[in-house]
């Protein structure tokens, strides 16, 4: 005779996986920043500049660099852990080429849970600079910089745990721009250490 109810063990695993992998995609999603809403721009823009590098493509090109080449041995060691680099950055011939609405679609997102603003830099020669920490718990899960002025528009998007020392030697690289952060000083007490 065949038991009416037949319990699997797969089947409560399966039903503990349907609920909990979206709140831990909902995690990784949450630090990417959507920026299909300036796609837009690229008709007006006189330079656009696009980097999509995903956790795979992070793989491949950490392969690629030699472990025999400080520098490369170095950037290697940096991106370890990050799931992706994203920017885009729009520059214009003439003012008023995007409108206040377009920056609102990335400020909104970083309104959104776990954001936090770190930097607010207004200046009226230099344009507005804003930098934003994704924090998971005590740790940095994602970082965003805004930068906007009359005649350009740049958002970039770091996913995956960030180092704020680390990131300072990224500056430059991987299509990260030069973002001003400095690694802290060591005082002498740091070096007798």
């Amino acid at each position: 005779m065949k038991p009416l109810f037949h319990i699997n063990i797969r089947t409560p695993l399966l039903a503990l996986l349907l609920v909990f992998a979206p709140a831990v995609m909902a995690q990784v999603q949450d630090s990417r920043i959507q920026m299909a809403g300036l796609d837009h721009l690229t008709a007006k823009a006189s330079q656009t500049v696009e980097v999509n590098l995903d956790e795979r493509l992070m793989r491949i090109a950490a392969k690629v660099l030699s472990d025999k080449d400080e520098d490369e041995r170095q950037v290697k060691k940096l991106v370890e852990g990050i799931k992706g680099v994203y920017v885009k950055s729009f520059q214009f011939e003439t003012d008023g080429q995007y409108v206040a609405a377009d920056v609102e679609t990335i400020r909104t997102q970083l309104r959104g849970r776990g954001w936090t603003r770190l930097v607010n830099v207004t200046s009226k020669k230099e344009g507005m600079l804003e930098v934003y920490l994704l924090f998971n718990a005590d740790q940095v899960g994602g970082l965003a910089v805004l930068h906007t002025d009359d005649r350009e528009l740049t958002v970039v998007n770091i996913v995956g745990p960030v180092d704020l020392d680390k990131l300072a030697k990224l500056e430059g690289q991987l299509g990260i721009p030069e973002l001003g952060i400095e690694s802290p000083k060591k005082s002498k007490k740091d070096d007798e250490k």
